[in-house]
């Protein structure tokens, strides 16, 4: 993603399957307003909040086909477990795409406004520190991201052992690789 560009976020159906997504267009007011922000990383953190159910569920869908002959490659287990990596990979890179995005932005206007303070414009006080504070909120949900990966990453091992990401697919496996080294 260069720079300027915002990202298109959409729900995805990640907290119940819906034929729908909803398309979000994160702009730089978003970023500038904390609700709207912590709002959108929210609805994005569900799929992390439920991902033991997530498993519970996906694991029953793909006993479900098995039962009806529709069956993919592998046990039922590791069907369930592949599909719910890539659904937590897809979720993680949106959110890591809409907070280093969010970062960038509040970071521009952090240091706009040094710069003006340092070329003897007097720009309210209240507003040079609202920006800082908004960039340090901004930036401070790097930290959270990480405690909710984690989070996910162990709940996810807990049920799917034996899992390994697919050598194909080098983006999760990255994902996977990094996941991995932190735990």
């Amino acid at each position: 993603m260069s720079p300027r560009t915002a990202p298109a976020l959409g729900s995805l159906a990640i907290q119940s399957p819906s034929q729908s997504s909803q398309l979000v267009h994160v702009s730089p007011a978003t970023c500038h307003n904390l609700s709207a922000f912590k709002e959108l990383l929210k609805e994005y953190r569900k799929l992390d909040d439920t991902v033991t159910m997530r498993i519970n569920r996906t694991t029953a869908q793909f006993r479900d086909r098995d039962r009806m002959g529709a069956s993919g490659k592998g046990s039922v287990q590791e069907q369930a477990c592949s599909y719910l990596w890539q659904e937590l990979v897809e979720n993680w890179k949106r959110r890591a795409e809409l907070i280093n995005y969010c970062v960038e932005i509040t970071n521009e206007t952090r240091i706009g406004q040094s710069d003006q303070l340092g070329d003897g414009a007097s720009p309210s006080s209240s507003l040079a520190v609202s920006d800082e504070a908004k960039s340090r909120q901004v930036r401070n949900e790097v930290a959270v991201e990480n405690i909710v990966r984690r989070r996910s990453l162990d709940a996810f091992i807990s049920r799917c052992r034996y899992f390994e990401a697919p050598a194909s697919d080098e983006e999760a496996r990255r994902w996977w690789n990094e996941a991995q080294r932190r735990h």
